[in-house]
């Protein structure tokens, strides 16, 4: 039953405006990773992401004070449990790997959650996908071990974002599981209060807090806050409540594509010829996952036209 809303979802979106916003969610994700990395410069980990986002959902629950809030302790529990791990599991074990390992690796860790989805929810499930699906996610990710280049070791920090990677791909199938519940922006504005309040708590236990005021670090605040918060929550969380999160997952393999290109502009990081055909692979991936999804989505309509049509029994 859920395996076929999934698929019926998928389509709901038109594709121009689907593909728009994956592209745009994708950039602004990219981008976090080495803005982020000139954040915590000035600020530990844990208190820059808290900060961010009680920021980010202070100021959306401030501007969406009209509308009607979720009613009942289970509403609320769903939207905390979805913060604990969207925004706190995610880019806390994110940035907080990266006192051991390169934001690019911490990158290409978070970003394995589209194959963590589509295991999860052939586990959990009982969701089937074939192998065509499995190699596209499979090249998306060589994608992009080959962009950031084959250097990655095996330290706290890998297994510490690898725990981000997992807390992704469960949060993923939890706001598709709940998201059409809520209002987009409502949920958007207290899963990152709830999010940002446990990692405030958590910076408060684990690290001497303390922010540099300067306007670098408020620059990259507020670019945090505004951009790879409010604007990019509603609208990943718009997208998974309207199509089909693993396909939609698919193109997470973008996002560290466009922080290698960000960090370039960024950083001054060199941009090597692997780019590119990280790059073509990341395409051919995405390529074969929605061309499966989408034959499979025809196949269904066809089925279900069949069993219409057919006497009953």
């Amino acid at each position: 039953m859920n395996s076929s809303h999934d698929k019926d979802t998928s389509t709901t979106m038109k594709p121009l405006k689907y593909t728009l916003g994956i592209i745009l969610t994708t950039l602004i994700m990219g981008t976090s990773f080495p803005v982020g990395k000139i954040g915590i410069l000035y600020a530990p980990p844990f208190l820059l992401m808290g900060l961010r986002y009680v920021l980010a959902g202070g100021l959306m629950a401030l501007i969406l004070r009209k509308r009607p809030l979720p009613t009942g302790w289970h509403a609320w529990l769903k939207i905390i449990v979805i913060g604990l791990f969207q925004s706190a599991g995610v880019m806390g074990c994110a940035y907080y790997s990266m006192n051991w390992i390169t934001s690019g690796e911490s990158a290409i860790i978070t970003f394995t959650n589209p194959l963590l989805v589509i295991i999860i929810s052939a586990l959990l499930y009982g969701l089937t996908y074939r192998f065509s699906q499995w190699m596209g996610v499979i090249l998306g990710f060589a994608g992009i071990m080959l962009t950031f280049g084959w250097h990655m070791s095996f330290s706290p920090g890998t297994w510490i974002g690898f725990g981000g990677a997992v807390s992704f791909a469960v949060s993923t199938l939890l706001i598709k599981r709940w998201g059409d519940r809520y209002d987009t922006f409502v949920l958007t504005a207290y899963q990152m209060l709830a999010g940002g309040t446990a990692l405030l708590l958590l910076s408060a236990w684990t690290e001497e807090p303390h922010f540099m005021m300067n306007t670098t670090s408020v620059v990259v605040l507020l670019w945090l806050t505004l951009f790879c918060s409010i604007i990019q929550f509603s609208l990943w969380f718009y997208l998974l409540q309207h199509s089909n999160p693993a396909q939609t997952s698919s193109y997470l393999f973008l996002a560290p594509f466009f922080g290698v290109l960000s960090s370039w502009i960024l950083l001054g990081e060199q941009i090597q010829w692997v780019v590119g055909a990280g790059g073509l692979l990341i395409g051919v991936g995405i390529f074969l996952v929605n061309r499966r999804a989408s034959r499979m989505t025809k196949e269904d309509r066809q089925s279900k036209l069949s069993r219409r049509s057919s006497p009953a029994s």
